[in-house]
C-alpha cells in the first residue's frame, strides 16, 4: 500500500487522472511533474499522412500512443480533413499498443483490430508474429525521439515499415511547476517517482540540474522507489545509474501495482 506516501509521475496534471485517482485511492499524495512538451511538426502532418497512405498502401497501421492518435486527429479536424483520415486509416487492419491508445482510436469510431498482451514494441512483436504477416507493409505515425526498436524488430520479422514523424519532444521549458517538487525531492519527501518514457528520463534531468549536479541527483533517487512503466525507461535511467523497478505491466496502473 501506498498510504501516506508521496507518489510523482512525469506526466502533467492533464495527462494523469488515472495517476491521481489510483494514488488517492490508496490513500496517497500524488505529485504531477510536466516532463516533456510535444512539438507538432504542424498541419502538413496530415497532409504526409494521406499522401504516404496512398503512395505506399500499406496493410496495416500501428498506434503507438494515444498522444500520436489525438495530434493527428485534433490537425485533421482543424484543416477539414477528418473523414479523409478516417477513410484512410479505415484502408488498413488497425493495431494499437494500449488501452489508452486503442480508447482514443475508438472515440472516434476507428475500429481497432488488435491490441497486444504486453503493451510495448515488443508486444507489437508478438502480434505481428502471430498474424503472419511476413511482406506486407505497416505505417507507425509516431514521435520523431522514438527509439528504433519497434522498426528493426518487425523489419527482422520480415515486415516493411514506413515511420512518419508527427512530433518532437523537448524538456517542459516552465520551470515554476517544478517548484514544490524540487523543495520536498531535497528533503526526501518524495517516496516513489514513476518514469513514463525514455524521453521524460532525459527530460527530468534536463530539468532538475539547472539545481542540482548529477550526482546529486542520483543520490536522491537512489532514496526513493523509482519504477519505469517499461524496459526502454528503464535502460534510459540505467544511462543515469539510477536503480528502478520496471512495472510487470507497462501502464500507469501497472506501475502504480510496481
Amino acid at each position: 500500500m501506498i498510504d501516506g506516501k508521496t507518489i510523482a509521475i512525469t506526466r502533467s496534471k492533464d495527462d494523469s487522472e488515472e495517476f491521481i485517482e489510483l494514488v488517492k485511492q490508496q490513500n496517497g499524495n500524488p505529485v504531477t511533474l510536466p516532463t516533456i512538451e510535444l512539438i507538432s511538426k504542424g498541419e502538413k502532418i496530415v497532409d504526409e499522412f494521406l499522401q504516404t497512405i496512398e503512395k505506399e498502401k500499406p496493410d496495416y497501421s500501428v498506434f503507438m500512443s494515444s498522444k500520436a492518435v489525438t495530434l493527428l486527429i485534433e490537425i485533421a479536424k482543424k484543416i477539414s480533413k477528418f473523414q479523409d483520415l478516417q477513410i484512410a486509416i479505415a484502408n488498413t487492419i488497425v493495431i494499437a499498443v494500449g488501452p489508452k491508445t486503442k480508447d482514443a482510436l475508438e472515440q472516434e469510431n476507428i475500429k481497432v483490430a488488435y491490441m497486444p498482451e504486453r503493451y510495448s514494441s515488443v508486444g507489437i512483436g508478438e502480434v505481428f508474429t502471430k498474424l503472419n504477416a511476413v511482406d506486407k507493409k505497416v505505417i507507425v505515425p509516431r514521435s520523431g525521439a522514438s527509439t528504433p526498436f519497434l522498426k528493426n524488430l518487425l523489419e527482422k520479422i520480415g515486415i516493411n515499415v514506413v515511420e512518419l514523424y508527427l512530433y518532437d519532444v523537448c524538456a517542459f521549458r516552465d520551470p515554476t511547476e517544478w517548484n514544490d517538487f524540487r523543495q520536498l525531492f531535497s528533503q526526501n519527501k518524495i517516496d516513489g517517482i514513476i518514469f513514463t518514457s525514455a524521453s521524460s528520463v532525459r527530460a527530468f534531468f534536463e530539468i532538475m540540474s539547472k539545481d542540482f549536479d548529477i550526482d546529486q541527483l542520483v543520490k536522491l533517487l537512489a532514496q526513493t522507489k523509482v519504477i519505469a512503466i517499461g524496459p526502454f525507461t528503464a535502460d534510459e535511467l540505467k544511462k543515469f545509474n539510477v536503480q528502478n523497478i520496471i512495472a510487470n505491466v507497462h501502464t500507469v496502473r501497472g506501475s502504480i501495482d510496481a
